[in-house]
């Protein structure tokens, strides 16, 4: 891992970018859905230093994308927050946190901490800009085994404690992320059953960091 590293993407990227999707989300995913050249441009117009891309050996291997908002812990859906995934007109050069509105993470070199040092660099990010937070919409595919058994609210809360493992959930917490908020019909995800997790990181939970 000696030759990893995170740096904002540019539209030059964009082949290995569309890459990484197409490894990451094979079919079934529907192809529409992978990012567009015109997306990738306005992330890169609209916020820069949100755009970014892990390489490891040349190789990108992995990418995050976030936006500026400011938190009023109104309810809202994926597309809303990311503009469709365009984000130019839901990022605010004033706001006051960081949204995270994408992680990927190449099949091949998962496991290697390439998520993780995407989330760094995400607080790293937090700090310089002196935000208050780091937020992201965070999907819970495990939930649909137990949603007979109990609440949305109940699940979460076995899952902080370590009682339950979600593919995703679990993997944000070890990063330093608490819930925030439940989100329902935030994604068109029958495994999460539509809802997503708010997960909030704040520049003294440092001591996770």
């Amino acid at each position: 891992m000696n030759h990893l590293s995170v740096r904002p993407y540019t539209i030059t990227d964009y082949p290995g970018l569309l890459a990484l999707q197409k490894e990451a989300f094979p079919p079934p995913f529907p192809e529409e859905l992978w990012w567009k050249k015109t997306q990738i441009q306005a992330h890169i117009d609209s916020f820069p230093e949100g755009a970014l891309a892990a390489e490891l050996n040349g190789i990108i291997v992995g990418s995050a994308t976030s936006l500026l908002t400011t938190y009023t812990g109104q309810p809202h859906t994926w597309d809303e927050i990311s503009d469709n995934g365009y984000i130019k007109a839901s990022h605010e050069i004033q706001g006051d946190s960081l949204y995270g509105i994408d992680v990927c993470v190449h099949p091949r070199y998962r496991g290697l901490g390439i998520a993780q040092a995407l989330y760094d660099a995400r607080k790293r990010l937090v700090t310089q800009q002196k935000l208050k937070r780091f937020i992201a919409g965070c999907r819970i595919p495990n939930y649909h085994i137990y949603q007979k058994q109990m609440t949305v609210e109940q699940y979460i809360e076995r899952v902080v404690h370590f009682e339950i493992k979600d593919d995703v959930l679990s993997f944000m917490l070890k990063q330093g992320l608490q819930p925030l908020q439940i989100l329902p019909n935030y994604l068109e995800d029958e495994e999460s059953c539509h809802y997503g997790i708010l997960v909030e990181w704040k520049p003294e939970f440092e001591s996770h960091f």
